[in-house]
């Protein structure tokens, strides 16, 4: 969903229950501006930032795989999704 702004919203309930919500812009086919939200936790909670990091500059047209792929090398060793 895309706003006047150039704002998109995406939201997804995984398996477990919980909810992820990506906001974010599209800058020369490229990701910026990313904010992850939803109703988990991450310790410690510095490493929330590196979810975002981690999707900053990938291509608009980049698969699911290739951005799991991008979070799983930026996330923090040692952090911890809880929730």
């Amino acid at each position: 969903m895309s706003d006047d702004r150039g704002w998109l919203h995406g939201e997804h309930k995984t398996p477990g229950g919980k909810l992820v919500a990506v906001d974010l812009r599209v800058a020369d086919g490229l990701l910026s501006d990313v904010q992850v939200s939803g109703d988990f936790f991450v310790y410690p909670e510095e490493a929330f930032a590196d979810l975002a990091r981690a999707l900053e500059g990938a291509p608009i047209e980049a698969g699911e795989a290739a951005l799991a792929n991008r979070v799983r090398r930026e996330f923090r060793s040692g952090a911890e999704l809880l929730g």
